[in-house]
Parts: structure tokens; sequence; C-alpha cells
């Protein structure tokens, strides 16, 4: 390896250990610089934090067209909507025969209209008079904030049990501006991390010290988006998979830190040098996980959509947070434990730091002497869960998946009951006619006769754009919505508009998502390749070897396919949707592949790193491939399982969650994390590591120069400042 790699690594090494030390000898000027930046950033974003906010829109895409073009017209059908339903309480009652559910739908409406920043309403009654349906208009989303929403939802509880109408609610207003769920998942997560880290640690003050350092950083993470919403819109689903990966990355890092110290304290060191011991190898590691985590995430910038991209600063951010507080906070409160770490035992457990886990070692030679068997029988089986992977359909879920007792689902219910399932997620389309205002009628019936259209209401003009809206047959997520939008685009306009000067464009909620799902599906083969060729070129000149990255890479693919697989077969095809609480089956949302990708593939590389670099290391002492297999297995096995653990009860946690949205990335992020932890991890890598022997640390001659041997501990390293990158388990 080149000299000055050789000395990088070392310097590295030294200031690692030096922090750590540091922070173990001055734990209180920690502490104290942590909380003086928690309380500014905590204050701060209490007096002066911008409201988080949704906004799926994205440049280049015709929706979003028809959105600029409405809203530089000043047209009304720019801005978001609600829907305020009525239905008579009396069973068979309609609104054309009692004058008292009239004259209280009257006086509903008037209420509704004398909303500040409400730009007007209309009314329509369904067919069979049992249905009334007020379409509130309100501006664009940048002149609204969360208080119009309240002010509806107040309007709609005043009206009570003593009134003859049952009134619902629903719409863009509420998508805007309505909390997510959160704390439920969390804490349920928590217990299971509790419980895990008692039984791997045996000690109440080891476990103690993870669980506080993770929720002080998710503490201050989740804070910190409402400040950094003033550089980028952050969504307001953005603090909800902060919290699942933050939680997740949080707890896993400090285990691996406080494992490392136990070691080095029952081999006799002091505290102050087993906390710089520890940071200066699994801090290290820290370092290098953490980072590739947010360079994944924050390689979602490749798909070029905003919200995609403002997300994942999000959660860069809160991971960051969590690495940070994990090589300085954690290390001054392991100075502070002291000799106290393996304080309050819960039992005589065995001292961390002797021989390899026995169950483990004998592991390892199981699957070594039977690679062949593991190999084939652990591919075909994540071939088999990847495979609906085929059948995977994007889209966004509408409010008919939500639980029964939100208003939103109730709403729908009513007026998909009353009117038709398409009135819930209407087309609103632009058409720009200065030069050729008389299409607009052909257009609008041509419209109005295509098979997919239940109705289209009248167009307005405003500024030389024309507005027309129009209401499918089928409800928004219902995959002949989509034909019926790819038809109009495609046949129905262009065959209207061919000798026109004018121009139309669709827009509205739902072709917002169906624009973005295309997008999405257009950028991930792209968003792939970038993230696979950097982690393969890290992994690289981290194990002097090209097998070794590509298989990871590959691995990694095979997993996080296989959780995208389980995820069609749950959300899509409904199998065992009853034991999560899910309404019913609804497409995959258009996003999600994106993020799970994303916070995966950085996530598998924690293990992957964890695991192979303790298989290097005994194989530069040995020279034995198989040998240096089992007894990486062996002594990382039970951290591994420990760490993929409590990953997976904070992800599960959150499948309990109403939202289906946040019901999928819990499931989607728990099966992967099992899946890679166990049929990975701990089947394939040893089974296929064994088969491949020496070619596994094969590297082409014209690598080997640049390259060089990271692993390789020169003689004047042998002080015990300076460890190798990668030695960390």
């Amino acid at each position: 390896m080149s000299d000055w790699f050789v000395k990088g690594v070392l310097m590295s090494s030294q200031a690692m250990y030096r922090l750590g030390r540091y922070a173990a000898v001055r734990p209180w000027r920690v502490i104290g610089l942590w909380l003086i930046v928690s309380i500014l950033v905590v204050g701060a974003s209490a007096m002066f934090g911008q409201k988080l906010e949704d906004s799926f829109g994205a440049p280049g895409l015709e929706s979003q067209t028809a959105t600029d073009l409405l809203t530089e017209a000043g047209a009304d059908q720019a801005g978001l909507t609600a829907q305020v339903i009525a239905t008579p309480r009396s069973a068979g009652a309609t609104f054309p025969d009692s004058p008292l559910a009239t004259a209280a739908l009257g006086d509903l409406r008037t209420e509704v209209q004398a909303l500040p920043r409400v730009l007007g309403t209309t009314e329509t009654v369904s067919p069979d008079g049992r249905v009334a349906l007020i379409r509130v208009q309100y501006p664009v989303l940048a002149d609204l904030e969360p208080a119009d929403l309240q002010r509806l939802k107040d309007l709609g509880t005043q009206v009570g049990a003593d009134s003859p109408l049952q009134v619902e609610m629903g719409g863009d207003l509420f998508f805007a501006f309505e909390e997510p769920e959160t704390g439920i998942g969390e804490v349920t997560g928590l217990i299971a991390a509790v419980i895990i880290l008692l039984v791997a640690f045996g000690s109440v003050i080891a476990m103690g010290l993870p669980i506080g350092m993770a929720l002080f950083g998710l503490g201050l993470g989740v804070s910190s988006l409402s400040l950094i919403a003033y550089l980028v819109d952050i969504p307001s689903w953005a603090p909800v998979i902060g919290s699942m990966v933050g939680l997740g990355v949080g707890i896993d890092y400090a285990l691996f830190l406080v494992t490392r110290h136990r070691e080095y304290l029952a081999r006799g060191l002091t505290v102050e040098d087993a906390v710089g011991r520890a940071v200066a190898t699994a801090g290290q590691s820290i370092l290098f996980a953490g980072g590739i985590v947010v360079i994944a995430i924050l390689g979602l910038s490749v798909a070029g959509i905003p919200f995609v991209t403002a997300g994942g600063i999000a959660v860069a951010v809160i991971v960051l947070i969590m690495v940070a507080a994990s090589v300085t906070l954690l290390p001054a409160a392991l100075g502070l434990a002291g000799p106290r770490i393996n304080g309050l035992r819960l039992s005589r457990a065995r001292r961390t730091g002797q021989a390899p886990n026995v169950g483990w070692s004998r592991w390892g030679q199981h699957v070594s002497r039977h690679a062949t068997a593991y190999a084939v029988g652990g591919t075909v089986l994540m071939l088999a869960l990847a495979a609906p992977v085929l059948a995977l359909r994007v889209g966004m879920p509408d409010e008919g998946t939500l639980p029964a007792d939100r208003t939103e689902r109730r709403a729908y219910d009513l007026v998909a009951e009353g009117f038709g399932p398409g009135i819930n997620g209407p087309f609103v389309i632009a058409i720009d006619v200065a030069d050729d205002p008389g299409v607009v009628p052909t257009l609008s019936g041509a419209i109005s006769a295509d098979p997919g259209i239940a109705a289209v209401a009248p167009a307005t003009i405003s500024a030389g754009i024309a507005t027309v809206v129009a209401f499918p047959t089928t409800s928004p997520q219902n995959v002949a919505t989509v034909e019926t939008l790819e038809r109009l685009r495609e046949t129905v306009v262009p065959g209207v508009l061919h000798d026109s000067t004018a121009r139309a464009y669709i827009g509205g909620q739902t072709a917002t998502f169906v624009d973005v799902g295309g997008k999405v599906a257009d950028r991930l083969p792209w968003f792939i390749g970038a993230v696979i060729g950097l982690s393969v070129l890290l992994l690289t000149v981290v194990f002097r070897s090209v097998v070794v990255p590509l298989k990871a890479a590959l691995l990694n693919l095979l997993s996080i396919a296989a959780s995208f697989g389980v995820l069609v077969m749950v959300f899509q095809w409904g199998w065992g949707a009853d034991l999560i609480g899910l309404e019913s089956v609804v497409p995959i949302v258009s996003f999600i592949p994106l993020f799970m990708f994303a916070i995966l593939f950085g996530l598998s590389m924690d293990y992957e790193v964890f695991l192979l670099s303790r298989i290097r290391e005994e194989y530069l002492i040995s020279g034995d491939n198989t040998a240096s297999v089992i007894a990486g297995i062996a002594k990382t096995g039970r951290v591994i399982t420990a760490a993929a653990a409590i990953m997976t009860a904070v992800f599960l946690g959150f499948v309990t969650a109403n939202d289906p949205t946040t019901k999928m990335f819990g499931l989607g992020l728990a099966v992967a994390i099992l899946i890679d932890a166990t049929i990975v991890r701990l089947v394939l890598v040893p089974a296929l590591m064994t088969l491949m022997g020496r070619a596994n640390w094969w590297l082409p001659a014209w690598l080997d120069r640049p390259f060089g041997y990271v692993f390789t501990r020169p003689k004047q390293a042998r002080h015990p400042e300076c460890v190798p990158v990668a030695n960390f388990d």
C-alpha cells in the first residue's frame, strides 16, 4: 500500500483514539457542549421553526405544468380543496324530502364559506338525495397554514349529535397539513430494544446508555428539521422515516461501541484507554458505515424529485447526528460510568471479551461443511421472496385505505357511495387557449365522451387559461384510472388539439401521483447504478478485493428485492394484511422503492463491513479461507444478531401506525434487515465465501498499486492507538 495511505489510516486511528480518550477524561465538557447545542436547536425550533408541508410535484411533469399554468392565471383550481360531506342521520331520509336537513345543510355551507382563506364553495347533492358534497376551494399551498385545516376540523366538531346531519371531511387540505401519527411505533420499538439489550449485555447500565444516546440524538435531529425547512421544503412525513432510521442506527452504533469498550475493560485496560481504543476501532467503523448510509440517502437527489431529495436530506441529518453522538457523547457517558458499565447485572452473565461464542463457531463450521447446499437453498429462497417484485405497481393510497375511525375515510366512503369513487380523485385540465378559446367546448365534450369519465364540470376561463375538471368512473388508486389518464393524454386530447394552437395539460392530485411514479421508475435504474458503483468502489479500497464488493452488492440487491417482494404480497395481494391492520390492498407508494433502496443499501453495508472485516483480518493472520470464515462468524454472529434484532424491532413498531405509507416503510425495512442479517450474512455470505476460497481476495495487478493493503498493520504501528480502519468488532 502507498505510504501516504498507511499514514492516513494510522493518523485517523490516532485522532479517533485521542477523541475518545478526551471525552472519557473530560466527560462534562463534552456533555455540556451537547446540552448547549441541543438547547439552542430545540429552543430555536420551538420559536422560529417552519411547519413541515407536503408537496408531491416535480419540475418537468405534465401535472406540474398544469398547476403552474393555473397558478399564473390566478385560477382558483390551482389551490387546494377540501370536501365537507353531509348526510341525514335519519335512515332513509333525503335532502329533497327533509326541510330540516336542507336548512341545516344551508347553515353548514354558510359557516364553511365564512372561514378565513376560503375562496368559494360549490354544493352538489347525489342522485339518490342522501349525500351532499360541499367542495371548498382554498388558495395554493404557499398561502395556507395548518391553522386553516384546524379551523375546518373545529367547524366539523361543532356539529354535535343534536344536528340532523352527519358531517365528515377530507380532501387535499388534510393531505397537506394533517400531522402523521407518531409515538406509538417509537415506544413499541424502544421497549423491544430495551429487552434485546438487556439480554445482550446483562446489565441495566450497559443497556441504558445506547437507549439514552439514541433518544437524545433523535430528539435533537427531529427538532432541527423545522429549522432546515428554511433551506428546503422538508415533507411532514420525514420525521417519521427519520425516527425509524435514526433509532435503528443510533442504538446499533452504540451497541457496537459499548460492546468493544466492555471487551477492552475485560482485558484489564483502564476506563480511559478502553474508551479510546473502542472509539479508534468501533468509532472508525461507525464513521465509515454512517458515511455510506448518508451517501446512499443523499443519492436520492439523482431522482430529480424535490420532495424526495428533501426527505433524504432530513433522514441524512438525523443519521449524521447519531454518528456524531456515538463517537463523542457516548464515550463521555462511558467515561462517567467507569467500571460501573457492568453494574446492576440481571444475571451472572458471561463476561465479554472472552473466547468466541461456541454456538456461532459451530454454526460457521456447519455452513462451511454444507456450503453448496446452503448457497443453493438460500439463493432459491431469496429468489422466491423476490419474485413478486415483478408485479410491483406504484401509486398512492387514497383516503379509502385509512382506518374507519378517521373522518377522511368516512367522507371518502360517503362520496363514493353517493357519487361514485371517481369524484375523490378528479383530473384538473389546464388549457392554454389564448389564441383559440373556441376549442374548449369541443375538448370538454371529447373528454366527457371517454368511457373512463363519469362527468365533466363546466369550464371556466381566467387570463387565457381554461380549466376543466373531469371526474373518473374509478377510484384514484384503481389501475383503470391510470389507464384513463394515459388515454386522455395520448389519444383524446391530441385528437382534438392536433390542428389547434391551444395546449392542454392534465393535472390534479391523482395525475401528480401517477407522474411522480413514472419519474421514479425512469430514474430508479440510474439511482441504483450510482449507489452500487460507489459502494463497490469503497469496499474494493477497504477489502483489497474485487470479488468481495461485487458479491456484497449482488447480495444486497437480492435482499432488497426480497423485501420489495414481501411488500407486494402484503399490500398489493393482501396476504396477511389483517395481521398488520391494513384496511384494504393498496399500491406501493411511488417514492418508497427509492427511499427503501437508499436506506437499506446503506444499512446492509453496516453488517457487511462488520462481518467481512473480521473475516479479512483472520485471513491475513492464518491464510486459511475456510477457517477465517468460521472465525468471523463466531466473533461477530452474536453482535450482528443483536443489532439486527434491535433494528427489526424498531422498524416493526411502526407497522402499528394507521397510515398505510408508514406501515409500508416499517414492514419493508424490518423484513429487509431480518433477511439481510440472517439468510444473507449468516448463510449466503459464509457459504459463498467458503466455495470461492482464495478467489474471494483476488485483485487485478493493475489495481494493486493504487488500492494497496488497507488491513496490513506495519510494525511501527503497534501502539495501541494505531488500529486497522475496519477492525471494529
